[in-house]
């Protein structure tokens, strides 16, 4: 491994390692949101740049290191900007560290994996180069899969860049909302695990598979193509 990407690794390692040494997470929760809010809402006013910018920034970092707290950010960003621009905020800075996330995993470890285990990737990269889009867009939406892991496991694949940067900017816009849009009201939440009902998420499932009915129809049209199909 060069000296470049040691660094990286020591760089990622300290920064969560000063996250949990200095017990950084106890400012990500819910009670410490609603006890701040007001002081959060009196700075916003005034200081409306700086606001956005220290949010972005955190939630940037957050998402980088696949640290803990995106609901509670999610949720500060409805309570301190409201539903409309705490979305475009918080998807805006969660697309930027994903994508930071994406670009260190390539640059650290592809090129290690593709070369151990590229015979029997080939196939999926290929997949992932044609219709990656939609498969990213599946997995975004349902929330069945962990935000970070996707971001990691992504980025050992040949999946461009483009294609995931626009696909984790739409494929989180759904959920994002639903949280943004529930900080707004933050006075009436009591637990994060109430925010997303089972209705909810079933919305975001069935909106998950629609996303691979290109997939599916292009499988059914290329096997009608295949030698022996009609």
């Amino acid at each position: 491994m060069s000296w470049q990407k040691i660094l990286i690794v020591l760089a990622g390692c300290l920064a969560v390692g000063l996250f949990l040494w200095f017990d950084l997470g106890r400012f990500l929760t819910l009670d410490a949101l609603k006890a701040n809010r007001q002081s959060l809402l009196e700075y916003h006013a005034a200081h409306r740049a700086a606001t956005v910018a220290g949010f972005m920034a955190v939630y940037i970092v957050q998402t980088a290191l696949s640290l803990p707290g995106a609901a509670i950010l999610s949720l500060a960003a409805g309570a301190i900007f409201g539903s409309v621009m705490g979305t475009v905020y918080a998807n805006i800075a969660a697309t930027i560290g994903a994508t930071l996330a994406f670009l260190v995993t390539r640059y650290l470890l592809r090129d290690t994996i593709q070369s151990r285990f590229g015979p029997r990737l080939e196939s999926l990269n290929r997949e992932l180069e044609a219709r990656g889009f939609n498969y990213l867009l599946f997995l975004r939406l349902v929330p069945l899969f962990p935000f970070f892991l996707i971001n990691l496991a992504a980025g050992l694949t040949r999946l461009p860049l483009r294609t995931f940067v626009l696909g984790t900017m739409i494929g989180i816009i759904p959920g994002g909302f639903v949280y943004v849009n529930a900080g707004a009201s933050l006075a009436t939440i009591t637990s994060l695990s109430g925010i997303a009902s089972p209705r909810v998420l079933g919305s975001f499932a069935l909106l998950g598979l629609f996303a691979l009915v290109p997939v599916a129809y292009n499988r059914v049209k290329a096997g009608k193509k295949a030698p022996g199909g009609r």
